[in-house]
């Protein structure tokens, strides 16, 4: 009778608390800290953007390094630059685009790849949601940066002094390397030109605009050549503009930028910020991340976890980014320019992580831009005649496997979100999956796997994880074809989805890497890390079938071996003097939640009638490995699929099988959860009893009865369903049939 009268209160609480008034006024954005993940292998920046912006707003610590590849590294004590373009927890540097600098003179320099540079403290530094300010101790000026969806504003508040405002287009970090570029003054307030660079990207076009509040009083240009091999490819470009300040006396320097040219920069900057009012558009990017956030509400009275929880949220909106102009214009894959017919082009694209989580939590809280992402997925795949694997400002880097655009499209399709053709989605899927000369797509068609070769000339990296990736995209296709009635694509897809058992050692017991001749490659341990397993081993990829998991059951024999060896995943620990790789982190056992391939692992107990197990491991992590702190995510953000396993972990449920439409249950961080739908109902998961004890479900009811299921649907999702948690110390009973 108790937890009948709390289900009754909650309702009534709920009615009560999601009045659009006070959703309206609660600011959800207070809870985000940019600065989680700034240390340890977060790899995040902690600068200013709008959700899915085209400009980073960051500021660069001015060194190169793993550390430093979002431009910022917590430890660090210097800045060296404020520039427009950066990526969140990628593992891989690259932009840092259009950098300013400001300075008294005279300045410090040191040698490259420092240069000019400012100490600064952390006490001194502040970031919220949209909004970023740090003091230059060494020229006594107060930065303050924020951002529209294309445009950068920044603030700087100087002494009385001789002052300068260095546009640095020469400095590269990392990845990244100037090909060229111009600067071209217009007039006292006003300089534009480009940046073109390589890096990850094989070729990044960066067009700018930038206003002054203040006219410059003079103004120095330095152009050096750059020279290769091949001789002088460009221009290295570095100005100096002057002003005489008085105290307290703030300028603004505000910067459109463009993937298509000048005259788009300068569009971009007319339209979005016409005015030199820095408040009001901090206050707009402030109300464009609230609104955002408040998508979905959650209740604790432990603030950490409403930190953890909103930054992570935030986190997934920092990518992909818009990449069309204010006119719609936008630097195609084919290098070319084309414009969308009202729809919105989208790049930076981190398929292998995001698709796992981050795509599948779009569907929820952004229907209209996964509609766009996937426009831009299918006229990429028109302009090369492939969908994008990782790509980057117009450009496909070829960077890690599968062909995971394929699942974000297919989970659309069948959620039935946006009006993109689905005849042409499907043509796309298949021909990219098709691509015999491609990645060793061509042998995993002809042997059923992709082969590992011994001969250094003709081998192929990462054969064991590609043939586990394209056997779960193939079942995706599969899907999709079968629900559009195209049979034979479905049985032709179907066939290749269970690809998966060609490279199962029954001896070993692990999915192995085979050769060309079909031999097993030996020796084989489980436990190494080698170049046929994707950044990581053969304990972490064992599980990666999602598609058929009773299938993967089979093939060890019973649930019980079932259970035993993901016990095994839990609670082996590797040599203590075994030196780990930089994406083995968040480890528990042979679990590193730090990479991607393990995100879905936690939640296979429920498959085997083991739930409480699932729930004890859930809750370890997100106590544990994410934090409110800089050093708060324990691996690589990877564009928001770190921050996405939080968001639905937390919410109590987890997509297995990203387009299966259901979600296992793990173990809810929170007492109320409120997802706000697009549709105008609302989603609901109340669990008033949770606590760092009450970790364990007893029992769950849907809208008032009994549910013995270990799954939620999407239909669920849709309709507004509330699910009600009881939670205990103790493990609960197995309440719920097999998934």
């Amino acid at each position: 009778m108790k937890h009948g009268l709390l289900w009754v209160t909650y309702l009534l609480v709920l009615v009560a608390c999601t009045s659009e008034k006070q959703l309206d006024t609660i600011d959800y954005s207070r809870y985000v800290n940019p600065f989680i993940g700034t240390d340890f292998t977060g790899n995040t920046y902690p600068g200013a953007q709008v959700p899915f912006g085209m400009v980073q707003l960051s500021p660069d610590n001015g060194l190169s390094g793993w550390n430093r590849i979002s431009g910022y590294f917590y430890p660090d004590t210097t800045i060296a630059g404020f520039s427009h373009t950066h990526l969140s927890g990628t593992g891989a540097g690259d932009l840092y685009d259009i950098s300013f600098m400001p300075v008294i003179r005279p300045y410090k320099e040191a040698p490259a790849p420092l240069g000019i540079y400012s100490t600064f403290s952390h006490a001194e530094e502040f970031a919220s949601a949209g909004y970023y300010r740090v003091f230059l101790k060494d020229y006594k000026i107060l930065v303050e940066l924020t951002t529209t969806e294309r445009c950068g504003i920044q603030r700087y508040t100087f002494p009385k002094a001789e002052a300068s405002v260095f546009l640095n287009l020469k400095k590269a970090m990392n990845w990244d390397f100037t090909l060229d570029s111009q600067i071209e003054v217009v007039d006292s307030v006003t300089v534009r030109g480009y940046r073109f660079s390589q890096g990850w990207s094989p070729l990044q076009h960066v067009y700018f605009e930038t206003r002054f509040s203040k006219p410059f009083v003079a103004y120095h240009i330095d152009t050096t050549a750059i020279i290769t091999k091949q001789g002088r490819i460009g221009t290295a470009s570095v100005a100096r503009f002057d002003f005489n300040t008085k105290e307290g006396e703030k300028v603004l320097v505000t910067t459109g930028i463009s993937g298509v040219s000048i005259e788009g920069a300068r569009r971009n900057l007319q339209v979005e910020v016409p005015l030199d009012d820095f408040e009001f558009y901090r206050k707009q990017a402030a109300m464009k991340w609230n609104k955002q956030l408040s998508k979905i509400e959650v209740v604790s009275k432990v603030r950490d976890d409403l930190v953890k929880f909103y930054t992570a949220l935030y986190h997934t909106m920092l990518a992909p980014t818009i990449y069309s102009d204010i006119d719609s214009l936008y630097y195609g894959s084919d290098q070319q320019i084309h414009k969308t017919d009202g729809w919105t082009n989208y790049s930076t694209f981190s398929l292998w992580d995001t698709y796992r989580a981050s795509h599948p939590l779009f569907t929820y809280t952004q229907p209209e831009r996964t509609n766009d992402m996937i426009k831009s997925f299918l006229h990429f795949y028109e302009q090369i005649g492939a969908l994008p694997l990782w790509n980057l400002y117009g450009w496909e880097t070829n960077m890690m496997i599968g062909y995971h655009a394929i699942p974000v499209i297919v989970d659309a399709y069948l959620k039935g979100i946006g009006d993109f053709d689905p005849e042409k989605a499907l043509m796309a899927c298949v021909t990219t999956a098709n691509r015999d000369d491609y990645q060793g797509i061509g042998d995993y068609k002809r042997l059923g796997y992709v082969p590992a070769y011994g001969d250094s000339a003709k081998w192929t990296s990462w054969s064991l994880s590609k043939t586990l990736e394209y056997a779960y995209d193939d079942y995706c296709i599969a899907v999709m074809a079968e629900k559009m009635g195209k049979k034979e694509i479905a049985n032709e897809f179907y066939k290749r989805a269970l690809n998966y058992r060609n490279v199962y050692n029954p001896i070993t017991s692990f999915m192995q890497p085979r050769d060309e001749k079909g031999d097993f490659v030996t020796p084989f341990s489980p436990d190494d890390y080698t170049e046929d397993i994707c950044e990581s081993n053969g304990w972490q990829y064992f599980w990666s079938v999602p598609q058929d998991l009773d299938g993967l059951i089979g093939l060890l024999g019973s649930k019980e071996r079932f259970a035993e060896k993901l016990d095994s995943m839990f609670t082996y620990v590797p040599k203590s003097e075994k030196e780990l790789p930089i994406f083995s982190t968040g480890m528990i056992g042979q679990y590193a939640h730090g990479n991607e391939p393990s995100h879905h692992v936690i939640y296979l107990y429920n498959k085997i009638g083991q739930p409480w197990k699932t729930q004890q491991y859930v809750t370890k992590v997100l106590h544990d490995l994410y934090l409110n702190a800089p050093d708060g995510i324990c691996g690589n953000e990877d564009c928001g699929q770190m921050s996405a396993w939080f968001v639905f972990s937390s919410m109590g449920f987890y997509p297995v099988d990203p387009i299966c439409g259901r979600y296992e249950i793990g173990s809810p961080l929170f007492s109320e959860v409120r997802m706000h739908l697009a549709n105008g109902k609302t989603f609901t998961v109340l669990a008033p009893e949770v606590s760092r004890k009450n970790i364990y479900i007893q029992s769950v009811k849907r809208n008032g009865q009994l549910y013995d299921k270990s799954y939620i649907t999407h239909e669920q999702i849709m309709n507004g369903d509330t699910f009600f948690f009881e939670m205990g110390e103790k493990p609960g009973p197995v309440w719920y049939n097999e998934f």
